[in-house]
């Protein structure tokens, strides 16, 4: 535990370290938000400099969150050279606060065009700068924003911070109401679940599709996947062990505080899960953390799938969002406490959620969509595209009494009792769990389950802040010019407990009677990427956005034009990739084992007089499932050319994508499959499933 955070510049750092003074200034920005003074930079910039060379550093960059995705990093050396042939070590306080990578080459939506290259980028305080420790090289990444030259967004962490603190500014305005003097902020709380895949990179390496799609285009079923419900929770093989202990050790030394470890569903499947913290730290730890999954198991000879459906007829991957809100004088805003109908101020919180997220389902479902994410909502294994809440027992009864006109009680969870005389009695919570619902309540947070496994979180959190920070100014708009408070709570309370139970569902999301029962209560049933990303353009959404300064309404028509295209590009990249590997790998395998088995009838009956049906069989099954996949390869790549030649308009391009060349993609992968079942494992050249998924 003394290893925890010792590649952090954390609060015990910055406090021995950084003149009193400056120390305090500094911690004044961080814990209130407030500006930071430009004149305490260049005093904190020698800090960081002198504490990252002791620990080996010889580079600084500013570690940003671009567009794409990913993480992004330019990186500079400390050295600076002298008229005497040497260099000193400089790192000034302008270096600090100030960066300015080319903005021209990252996604921007039409913000940036390519002759327009200047962007900026800037130092978030409120996220401690780090080592990053890869090869021998130790870099010090001081975590920033990242803007354009006319001053737009180009990231993922400019709009979370605006998020944040549009929450904290309608939050506080409630809590006044409620008589809370001493909390001067409220910040998003969030842990994220992370899920991930873990093989052998020498299947890795021989699967295209894997290296280039995230995901397999091909592949056949084997005799076994996960129907034995046997890895879940399972005793986890040493190899994985050895690569946890060390994925572990690389996340403690970040501050990042990685918890929880387990086999997940599907074979060959895990989830790490960290203790909560604010929004922003927790984004970018987890952009930290899917790059040390994938670098820590490239040590380990196994390659990490982040993807949210790496293999068909298994499980996919997600990340399940814990959400909640905090006070700066220690409080959870969703902590129902043991008699929550008596807590005014947790059913207000409470409700202005459930609220926000009836209003807004279409923005959630925004916030969690891409290509990939597609494979799960929906499929049994994930929450479905509908967006409901679940309440759970004691919550759903409150809120009908809230309609009803008043909360007088509250159902209390007893004692579990298991009736084994050695095993002691303990508190039964007040309600079950949910695993089917896409926002769940749980406790003192909501779980957000519908956000996929490679998301960055900045984009579910942005539209969470935002859509609560709304709800939160309604409320308080109607209580700051009440006469009578409790009365005008009591009325607000019951309005909205009234107009949006609707969004309320305690039972099973899988079953078609609720996708028949949502229809009827009007909740929206948005299937697919394509039809849910114009729902980020409308008016409501460039109102709500701009009403909070979280997004202006050209930065808001950048990133649908930006997750557009990255759709497109998505399905069109598993197209070509899936072409190449039909063309030159499973044709060219399919042609072979023709040929052997046609070679073996003639030469049978040359040979003696036998009964040649089974092998005349199996090659009339082969040859015909061969030229139904060679017609299907020939549609898809005459439908691929035709999008990449389409003169359409963004969305209209989106559609054929997902309608004609997804379903193209979907229709060889059938014959290809198929194929792979036929032909013999000496002649087949892909790792199977079977080999993937269990000999790790």
């Amino acid at each position: 535990m003394e290893k925890f955070g010792e590649n952090v510049f954390n609060d015990a750092v910055m406090k021995e370290r950084l003149p009193k003074q400056v120390y305090k200034a500094l911690r004044k920005t961080i814990d209130e938000g407030l500006p930071l003074d430009p004149s305490i930079a260049d005093v904190v910039a020698n800090a960081m400099k002198e504490w990252s060379i002791e620990k080996g550093a010889t580079h600084f960059t500013h570690w940003f969150q671009p567009m794409t995705g990913s993480t992004a990093e330019k990186h500079e050396a400390f050295i600076t050279p002298q008229d005497n042939g040497k260099a000193l070590a400089e790192f000034s306080g302008k270096e600090l606060i100030k960066g300015e990578p080319d903005a021209s080459s990252f996604p921007s939506g039409g913000l940036r065009a390519t002759f327009e290259a200047r962007g900026y980028t800037a130092w978030d305080c409120t996220s401690p700068a780090f080592l990053r420790e890869s090869s021998g090289m130790v870099t010090l990444c001081i975590p920033t924003a990242f803007c354009s030259y006319t001053g737009e967004a180009l990231d993922k962490k400019t709009p979370l911070l605006r998020s944040m603190e549009a929450l904290s500014k309608q939050a506080l305005r409630v809590l006044k109401i409620f008589g809370n003097t001493t909390a001067t902020r409220v910040v998003s709380t969030v842990g994220p679940e992370q899920e991930y895949f873990l093989i052998d990179k020498k299947f890795y390496d021989k699967r295209l599709d894997l290296m280039l799609a995230g995901r397999t285009l091909f592949g056949a079923m084997p005799p076994k996947g996960q129907e034995l419900e046997d890895h879940y929770f399972g005793s986890i093989k040493e190899r994985i062990s050895a690569f946890m202990k060390d994925f572990n050790n690389e996340c403690w030394k970040l501050g990042i505080t990685a918890r929880t470890q387990h086999n997940e569903v599907s074979p060959a499947q895990y989830e790490i899960a960290p203790i909560f913290s604010t929004a922003n730290i927790s984004t970018d730890h987890n952009q930290l953390l899917m790059d040390i999954l994938k670098r820590v198991a490239a040590r380990h000879g196994l390659a990490c799938l982040l993807h949210e459906k790496p293999f068909a007829g298994v499980n996919g991957s997600g990340k399940h969002l814990n959400w909640s809100m905090a006070t700066n004088d220690g409080q959870n805003l969703l902590e129902p406490g043991t008699t929550p109908h008596e807590n005014a101020q947790f059913l207000t919180f409470l409700c202005a959620v459930v609220k926000a997220v009836d209003d807004y389902a279409n923005l959630l479902r925004v916030s969690c969509a891409n290509a990939g994410n597609d494979h799960r909502l929906g499929a049994n294994e994930a929450p479905p595209a509908i967006i409901s809440v679940f309440l759970g027992e004691q919550l759903t009864d409150i809120f009908e009494q809230l309609a009803n006109g008043g909360a007088k009680s509250s159902k209390q969870g007893g004692q579990m009792t298991i009736g084994v005389t050695t095993l002691p009695p303990f508190p039964k919570d007040t309600t079950d769990r949910n695993r089917t619902s896409p926002f769940a309540f749980t406790g003192n947070k909501f779980e957000f389950r519908m956000v996929g496994s490679s998301f960055s979180i900045a984009g579910p959190n942005i539209v969470l802040n935002t859509i609560v920070a709304e709800t939160l100014s309604q409320v308080a708009d109607r209580l700051e010019k009440a006469k009578d408070f409790n009365k005008e709570l009591q009325k607000v309370l019951r309005e909205i407990a009234n107009n949006h139970s609707k969004i309320i569902f305690n039972g099973n999301n899988y079953s078609e009677e609720w996708v028949e029962e949502a229809a009827r209560r009007g909740l929206p049933n948005i299937s697919s990427t394509a039809a849910a990303l114009p729902e980020l353009v409308t008016g409501t959404a460039e109102k709500l956005f701009e009403k909070h300064s979280v997004f202006t309404k050209t930065e808001l028509h950048s990133r649908y034009e930006i997750m557009v295209e990255q759709y497109c590009k998505t399905i069109n990249i598993e197209a070509l990739t899936m072409i190449d590997m039909a063309r030159r790998q499973i044709l060219p395998a399919a042609v072979k084992y023709a040929t052997t088995l046609a070679t073996s009838v003639s030469a049978v009956k040359a040979a003696v007089e036998a009964d040649t049906s089974a092998q005349e069989k199996v090659l009339k099954e082969l040859s015909e499932t061969l030229v139904s996949f060679e017609q299907k390869l020939s549609r898809l790549e005459k439908v691929t050319e035709k999008a990449r030649s389409m003169n359409a308009e963004i969305f209209e391009l989106a559609e054929f994508y997902r309608d004609v060349v997804f379903a193209g993609v979907a229709e060889l992968r059938a014959d290809g499959d198929k194929l792979e079942t036929m032909i013999d494992a000496g002649t087949w050249s892909l790792p199977t499933y079977a080999e993937m998924l269990f000999m790790v």
